[in-house]
């Protein structure tokens, strides 16, 4: 299985590199929300959040991790967005577990 975030994350598909370490990788997203706006995945090929399974437990907290060091690199201070969107009603376009991190500007309740 070779889906769009697993080539990116092999270098087959061109991102800009903001963070990577052996549990994940995170990329600037190309059609960005807000200032800051960097998909944080994980390099083991996981469909959504909805099939990670119990085994998987500290691999999410770790993407919570990185998505939080990545935020204070970025000084965010002020305050960010992680939001995972899991099917297709929840606006999951890529299947390939995935955080949004968004920051740089005020955000609104609710995101729509």
């Amino acid at each position: 299985m070779s889906c769009t975030f697993c080539r990116i994350i092999e270098g087959k598909i061109p991102s800009t590199p903001v963070y990577q370490d052996d549990f994940c990788y995170a990329f600037a997203d190309i059609n960005p929300k807000a200032p800051v706006h960097i998909l944080v995945v994980p390099r083991e090929h996981i469909g959504s959040l909805d099939e990670a399974a119990a085994e998987k437990r500290a691999l999410l907290g770790h993407l919570l991790w990185a998505a939080a060091e990545i935020a204070r690199k970025k000084g965010l201070a002020n305050g960010y967005r992680i939001v995972v969107n899991t099917g297709e009603e929840g606006g999951q376009t890529v299947d390939h577990l995935h955080l949004h991190l968004m920051g740089g500007r005020q955000m609104t309740w609710p995101p729509g």
